[in-house]
């Protein structure tokens, strides 16, 4: 999928309030913007883009976050473990 459909939206990006959690927690996050910080990890150059099914996932810093793709919600954000 064309990754360029996420970017050119990506101010239509957020999340809930249980999000904000759940991001803070699983990524041991200290800010108080989390979306923001979502969005310029998706916007650097380096980020792996790539769309299953009805979302999007971003991959870079061995973080990967997941955007719905039809409400641009991020669903959630983890660590990825390398085994």
């Amino acid at each position: 999928m064309n990754k360029e459909i996420l970017l050119s939206n990506i101010d239509k990006v957020h999340t809930t309030e249980m999000g904000i959690d759940r991001i803070k927690k699983n990524l041991r996050l200290d800010t108080d913007d989390v979306v923001e910080w979502c969005r310029k990890k998706v916007l650097d150059e380096g980020c792996n883009i790539y769309k299953r099914g009805k979302n999007w996932y971003c991959e870079i810093d061995n973080i990967k976050i997941t955007i719905n793709s039809y409400s641009y919600t991020i669903i959630t954000a983890h660590m990825i473990k390398y085994i």
